[in-house]
């Protein structure tokens, strides 16, 4: 079956919390797998640039080093996956809220290296990318609730990407490490 082309979600298939994180898509012109295939060459590379220093780096007493914030990442894609799977499957049911704080603690990610992190992505992402071409218009078109909110299946992979690109503008700005800037095969110019 080939891949459904998904236009960019309204307001009304998505949480008001993800609004902000949305602005930084809509402006974007290409396909939404394009960008996570892209995002996650992204990922990639800047784990293999950066030092262990750089990596375990947090930029205040209390924050998520940058391995930290990198395991958040990987733990809310699988979330969001999970939920695009409950919804368009039509499960009735809603499902609970996380709490990042609490699953950060217990991810370990601070722990385990910036290679097993990176395969850990790479792996994730492209599983969730083989999930999303599972789903046919109709699953694509379900609502569903989670956290209090509703939903799109549709609007998933842009909330992925969008809660991604947030976090790596974080590392940018915060840790002082640049991942949106670095080349990697395959990146258009």
């Amino acid at each position: 079956m080939p891949m459904i082309r998904l236009t960019k979600p309204s307001p009304d298939e998505y949480p008001e919390f993800y609004a902000t994180y949305m602005a930084h898509l809509m402006v974007e012109q290409r396909d939404i797998f394009t960008i996570l295939r892209e995002q996650g060459q992204q990922v990639l590379a800047g784990l293999k640039s950066i030092t262990d220093e750089q990596a375990n780096y947090a930029y205040a007493a209390g924050k998520w080093s940058a391995k930290e914030l990198i395991g958040h990442v990987i733990d809310t894609e699988r979330l969001f996956a999970f939920r695009a799977l409950w919804i368009a499957r039509n499960e009735p049911n809603a499902q609970p809220g996380m709490d990042e704080n609490v699953w950060a603690a217990n991810s370990n990610a601070g722990e385990r290296s910036r290679v097993e992190l990176w395969k850990e992505h790479h792996v994730t992402r492209t599983n969730h990318l083989y999930l999303f071409r599972s789903f046919d218009a109709a699953a694509y078109a379900r609502r569903g609730e989670a956290n209090d909110s509703t939903m799109t299946v549709k609007a998933v992979p842009w909330l992925m990407a969008a809660h991604e690109l947030h976090h790596l503008k974080v590392l940018r700005d915060l840790y002082g490490i640049d991942f949106l800037s670095l080349d990697w095969p395959g990146k258009e110019s």
